[in-house]
């Protein structure tokens, strides 16, 4: 989407970072955003704004989007005016002992989605997905819950997600180039809890990990809609078909 990889990687990144204002912090941090987006996605990821209060235990992203990929539309497949999250600051302090950052709530409130399927039957989202399949980091830790916290380290914590919501996602299906339409709808909250175990992952594969959740949940809802979308069409189809059978019938 997108996007949340480099913020969590700088809110662990260590003491340095900490002391530089704020600023040439979020300049810096829009711009990792936008560099470690694409190189996950393959896509272009653009930031408009990055505001990060450490001390309030809070930060938000504004005017994200994430590029569609060659061969479909120039409409960004995922977009959004704001992401915010609630740092948890007593988990801070206990980065020493080799606990993870805790991030409390990172909330993604009315995104703007597009699945558009191709005339084969394949999907942006699909290939998006299988961009962060490829260039995701691979380890034992990127199970939830198999994370080895003896790796982590005060200089380089791990992160842990207690929530993780996209609110009000404004979904667009587009199957126009399977003979059908675009059809538009708002999804019920989507609430994932837990990213990363109790003992969180490293900033490099949570980052990762969020998108690719993010985006498999809207994933699966256009796949809901398009096999009812199909479904409902065989029926009408069905029906016409008994229909002339009964009127040849009666003539």
């Amino acid at each position: 989407m997108k996007k949340l990889i480099i913020l969590l990687a700088l809110i662990i990144a260590g003491g340095a970072f900490w002391f530089l204002s704020s600023d040439k912090l979020n300049v810096f941090i829009a711009e990792q955003i936008e560099v470690q987006g694409s190189k996950f996605t393959e896509q272009r990821v653009t930031v408009e704004k990055v505001d990060i209060q450490l001390l309030h235990g809070a930060s938000t992203i504004k005017g994200l989007r994430l590029n569609n990929p060659k061969g479909y539309s120039s409409t960004p497949a995922f977009s959004l005016d704001e992401i915010t999250l609630d740092i948890n600051l007593a988990s801070l302090a206990a980065v020493k002992d080799g606990k993870p950052i805790v991030i409390d709530a990172i909330v993604i409130n009315e995104p703007e989605a597009l699945v558009e399927f191709n005339a084969k039957g394949g999907s942006n989202i699909q290939d998006i997905l299988d961009a962060i399949d490829r260039n995701i980091p691979k380890s034992s830790s990127t199970k939830e819950g198999n994370t080895d916290s003896a790796s982590a380290s005060a200089a380089n914590p791990n992160i842990r997600v207690k929530q993780f919501i996209l609110a009000g996602v404004a979904l667009r299906v587009d199957l126009t180039k399977l003979g059908n339409t675009t059809h538009k709808k708002t999804l019920t909250d989507i609430n994932l809890t837990n990213i990363g175990g109790e003992a969180g992952l490293p900033a490099n594969e949570l980052g990762g990990e969020l998108i690719k959740r993010a985006l498999s949940a809207i994933w699966k809802s256009a796949k809901k809609d398009q096999q009812r979308i199909v479904e409902d069409k065989l029926k009408d189809k069905a029906k016409e078909k008994a229909s002339k059978l009964l009127s040849d019938f009666l003539n």
